[in-house]
């Protein structure tokens, strides 16, 4: 089981960019990887994932806008976000899955002003 770091959240005004980075302690190539968000009072969701084959998917409230990616020799992912908007402030977690092995990162805050 990997353990995962976020790094790169932090305060934009809206319309603004970020990149968050989830650095994992070992060998990713095999995980299937995601980013959820969390924003007060409410579930965390499922923002973006990336397969072990580089497949990726998106919310409907990010597509166009977010982007994932994963770099294996270098063992982390990350989200690009773009035309960020208030709705987007949430705290946002990386999540490693292999099987039955599930891995979460502490979150990284990401705050939008409108």
């Amino acid at each position: 089981q990997v353990q995962l770091v976020e790094s790169g959240g932090g305060l934009v005004h809206s319309g603004g960019s970020l990149r968050l980075s989830c650095a994992a302690t070992g060998s990713i190539f095999r995980y299937h990887m995601n980013w959820y968000r969390q924003a007060p009072e409410k579930q965390r969701e499922l923002v973006a994932s990336i397969t072990n084959g580089f497949s990726t998917n998106y919310a409907s409230s990010v597509e166009g806008r977010f982007t994932i990616s994963r770099d294996n020799a270098k063992n982390t992912v990350y989200l690009y976000m773009n035309v960020l908007k208030p709705e987007d402030t949430a705290a946002y977690y990386c999540n490693a899955v292999l099987r039955d092995s599930i891995s979460w990162g502490q979150g990284t805050q990401v705050t939008v002003s409108s």
